[in-house]
């Protein structure tokens, strides 16, 4: 059976192969905080399995954390010089071959949505081929592998130094900043634990009108836009809006389809993901990769349809899920 525990081993490895090309790069006149930053994520990645498991202690992890998150804030990281090829050499490969410069990002999520629909159905040795409860995340991880090894053949690069040194430009540009799903997310199981959650359910439960359905969907849409557009994830805002008013209001006492609920809900909050420079991995990070003169024009443009959208999502609500 693959387990995403491997995986995750993977992605450690991954980090820490790319951490020692940093600390390796003297054209980055911080290449050792940065090798330091990125070495200690895959460690992470690695050793939290023990964590998991109860057969090593939390705390080096913990600590690990607090020294990523210096060396971030303090300005020990930074950016190398990328290699890569001339701009004229890119140009030529795009008109090469077109369209078909999709096909392994395109590959991606196909294999990951083969590995959550049909993968389960199959056994192998009287077991399953995937663990139970990890074919979408493992889809993704061996999506990842396989769309890796068509982008090579189409591209006929022989040597895995290149997708490295590429990926290693993408994390070093990104920086801190590719962490942050994972970080507010984590805030937002903090939220939910400290009884967040609960004290704005009871603050809206005293302004709501009874038995007023459509109030309550408007208050719980609108509250998963706002608290995403403060957070800067959707995932860290849903533990809070769903604790308050999602799960006591809407399906509790409103009887509402939870499911329904709930997945729409998640879609409002992502609707506040659009327009908000929290989101920085999302929306910030990519205008300095594209060197826009705007670094707030992904948002500006973003604006008018996380607006509609936040719209239909309250109306579908109403409709479909009561």
């Amino acid at each position: 059976m693959i387990k995403a525990e491997w995986f995750y081993w993977l992605v450690g490895a991954l980090f820490m192969v790319l951490a020692v090309q940093m600390a390796a790069d003297r054209t980055n006149p911080k290449r050792f905080g940065t090798a330091a930053f990125w070495g200690l994520l895959g460690a992470g990645f690695v050793y939290s399995s023990w964590v998991v498991n109860k057969s090593a202690p939390a705390e080096p992890l913990g600590a690990a954390v607090l020294v990523m998150i210096c060396l971030a804030a303090f300005g020990f990281t930074g950016r190398g010089k990328a290699r890569t090829t001339t701009t004229e050499e890119r140009r030529a490969s795009a008109r090469k071959h077109g369209s078909k410069l999709f096909l392994p990002a395109l590959t991606i999520p196909a294999v990951a949505l083969v590995c959550a629909v049909l993968v389960p159905k199959l056994s192998f040795g009287g077991g399953p081929l995937l663990q139970k409860g990890s074919e979408t995340i493992l889809g993704l991880g061996i999506g990842a592998i396989v769309a890796l090894v068509l982008a090579m053949v189409m591209l006929r690069e022989k040597s895995v130094a290149a997708p490295l040194h590429a990926g290693r430009s993408m994390l070093e540009s990104m920086g801190w900043a590719m962490l942050l799903p994972q970080l507010l997310a984590t805030l937002g199981t903090i939220f939910a634990v400290s009884g967040v959650g609960k004290q704005v359910g009871i603050l809206t439960e005293a302004v709501l009108p009874h038995g007023s359905v459509i109030t309550a969907v408007v208050v719980y849409c609108v509250g998963m836009f706002l608290f995403t557009v403060i957070m800067g994830n959707g995932f860290a805002a849903f533990p809070v809006m769903t604790a308050a008013v999602g799960w006591p209001v809407l399906i509790e006492q409103a009887h509402g389809n939870a499911p329904a609920v709930l997945a729409i809900g998640m879609l409002c909050g992502f609707c506040g993901t659009l327009v908000t420079p929290m989101a920085a991995n999302f929306n910030v990070v990519p205008a300095a990769l594209l060197e826009l003169k705007d670094q707030y024009g992904p948002i500006k443009a973003q604006l008018p349809t996380a607006v509609v959208l936040l719209g239909c999502n309250i109306v579908i609500m109403s409709a479909f899920a009561f």
